[in-house]
């Protein structure tokens, strides 16, 4: 179905853009925030969106302020924060009680997760991260995964292995120190943005329907 334009107003008194996307029978909702260098409506965000429609979960996505505004340089956490929070309280109200997830891309998912972590987000069951950006390019560390201890709901990573943003001989120590409650799912060669080198005989959009299968299963699987 078409996605819903939509208005979200902040505490600061700031309004961003949303799109509300649903199946008609949806059995999940995910609040969905981008990446750094690419708004809502960016080509990836779509197909995620899509995607998951056609598997049953229904997505909000949004800007932040800085995006609505055409800035290129993201806003601190605070102003970041506020929007996740205004974004999972609208789609905590249309999810009608079915299970209801929070996440993004990149920037979008450490948001995410950064919020969760200062104060849980009301009815939010499980954060689920695409390409989750644990150090800069080049700056291998872990410094950015601090917070997620302090996140008790269940996390999804869906990462590439080649992932330049996400060492994977430091993710996996990452992951599996969050114990149960994290689960991480590789795409084998993807990068950040789960492109795959034509020499591995697969495309992107492969790559997507996998990573877009198990979100929707682990998603509609929580209790």
């Amino acid at each position: 179905m078409p996605a819903e334009p939509l208005a979200l107003d902040l505490p600061d008194g700031q309004t961003v853009s949303a799109l509300w996307q649903s199946p008609p029978s949806p059995r999940a909702v995910l609040s969905l925030a981008h990446g750094a260098g690419a708004g809502m409506t960016h080509r990836h965000m779509a197909v995620v969106a899509d995607g998951l429609e056609a598997r049953g979960v229904a997505t909000l996505r949004y800007q932040f302020p800085y995006m609505e505004k055409g800035g290129r340089r993201p806003d601190p956490p605070r102003v970041a924060h506020a929007a996740v929070r205004a974004a999972a309280v609208e789609a905590a109200r249309r999810a009608q009680g079915l299970p209801l997830f929070a996440g993004g891309r990149s920037f979008g998912a450490r948001m995410t997760s950064q919020a969760q972590a200062a104060a849980p987000l009301a009815d939010v069951r499980g954060l689920v991260f695409f390409a989750f950006p644990l150090h800069p390019a080049g700056k291998p560390g872990v410094d950015r995964a601090d917070h997620l201890k302090a996140v008790e709901v269940p996390m999804l990573f869906l990462q590439g292995s080649a992932d330049t943003l996400a060492d994977l001989a430091l993710l996996r120590p990452v992951v599996e120190d969050l114990g149960p409650r994290a689960t991480l799912v590789l795409a084998e060669a993807a990068d950040h943005s789960f492109h795959v080198p034509a020499r591995t005989g697969r495309k992107d959009a492969d790559v997507m329907a996998e990573l877009l299968d198990r979100a929707a299963a682990w998603m509609t699987g929580q209790p």
